[in-house]
């Protein structure tokens, strides 16, 4: 169905350079963010109150763009097989599916590679949660994931915002630590999101047709260039062109999910910058700027087509319910949002704090 080989070596053939730099700094560079990443653990540990007991099991990995694609491949792969499987049974019991998936697979491959080559110059940080432990990139052995930063790309964003690069970095390094501490503090946070996902890939029409001509509309939305009489989708994403209504109900309580773990992220950098990066104010704000405006017409369109623009919103939105909710119940009375899935905010409360607040916190009491 994909020849994740060939996804590889496409994005590593497509993959822009980074920015211009001598061994002897990339070396330094290595070395800080690693230091920065180490030194971010007790920071964030402090301001959340939250016991991060399986953050060693979790290597940090400082890695080029080629490295967070082939990465990026593997996490594919792990997530999803059981998709892959039942459309690969899907395809060979219909004629000419031997055909199909040969080349198919390879199409799927070159596509994917092409995907990952766009994505990896604008990735600064990811802390991979399903990602398997390869010979080149390892994983926590009990389960974990991993932390990655992308030292190009870190400086790439430094230089063109033209801030100071050691507080740049060790921000950066706050933001990607905190979703480190989500997942090892949080025991079942991972086979939390895992089931979600697994539900919404189970519920894909695995018809290929039916999948292509999806995917050929969200291309037509992409270069405008719709059917004559067929009315505007309103600028759907991919991912919205090719769910279902089952799906539209999991991708609901996936998006408050992510809302959650990216806003808490913001705020969780953004709380502890003061005390420990000097120009956090003035690095919010350039960095603010660019993920609002993007870096091009086209870059603006893939981002709409990719479904990025949506996540622009979950750290704007997550950001303002995590404050809410803390000005209100403080740090520990958001913490009980970490208790169980039932705790959990709904995308609804998303957008009103006070909702939450009034379910989890007066319910209980």
């Amino acid at each position: 169905m994909v020849d994740w080989n060939l996804a590889v070596a496409t994005a590593t053939r497509l993959v822009r350079p980074g920015p211009e730099v001598s061994r002897d700094e990339a070396r330094a560079i290595v070395a800080e963010l690693r230091r920065h990443a180490k030194e971010s653990e007790e920071h964030v540990r402090g301001f959340t109150r939250m016991a991060s007991e399986g953050a060693d099991d979790t290597p940090v990995l400082v890695v080029d763009r080629p490295g967070w694609a082939r990465a990026n491949v593997a996490g594919f792969r792990e997530l999803l097989k059981p998709l892959l499987e039942k459309m690969q049974e899907r395809r060979g019991a219909s004629p000419g599916g031997a055909v199909f998936n040969a080349v198919g697979g390879k199409v799927t491959g070159v596509e994917l590679g092409m995907l990952l080559s766009f994505l990896s110059s604008r990735v600064l940080g990811q802390y991979e949660t399903f990602a398997p432990a390869t010979r080149e990139l390892p994983a926590g052995t009990g389960g974990g994931g991993r932390l990655l930063l992308v030292a190009p790309n870190i400086v790439h964003v430094e230089r063109e915002l033209d801030v100071d690069p050691h507080d740049f970095r060790l921000w950066v390094c706050l933001h990607e630590e905190t979703h480190r501490t989500q997942f090892t503090a949080v025991p079942w946070l991972r086979d939390h999101l895992q089931g979600e996902i697994q539900s919404f890939l189970s519920e894909t029409d695995v018809d290929p047709m039916t999948v292509l001509e999806r995917v050929r509309e969200a291309a037509q939305t992409l270069a405008g260039g719709r059917p004559e009489g067929e009315e505007d989708d309103g600028g759907r994403s991919l991912v919205e062109l090719v769910q279902t209504p089952a799906q539209r109900e999991i991708l609901g309580r996936l998006t408050a999910v992510m809302s959650l773990l990216e806003g808490h992220a913001d705020f969780v950098m953004d709380g502890v910058g003061p005390a420990v990066v000097p120009s956090v104010g003035e690095i919010r704000e350039k960095f603010q700027q660019r993920r609002a405006k993007g870096a091009s017409r086209l870059d603006l369109a893939l981002r709409k087509l990719l479904g990025l623009d949506a996540k622009l919103r979950q750290y704007r939105d997550g950001e303002r319910f995590v404050r809410a909710v803390v000005e209100e119940a403080g740090m520990d009375g958001f913490n009980r949002v970490w208790t169980s899935p039932n705790t959990l905010p709904t995308k609804a409360e998303i957008a009103k704090p006070a909702d939450w607040i009034a379910r989890v916190h007066r319910k209980s009491e």
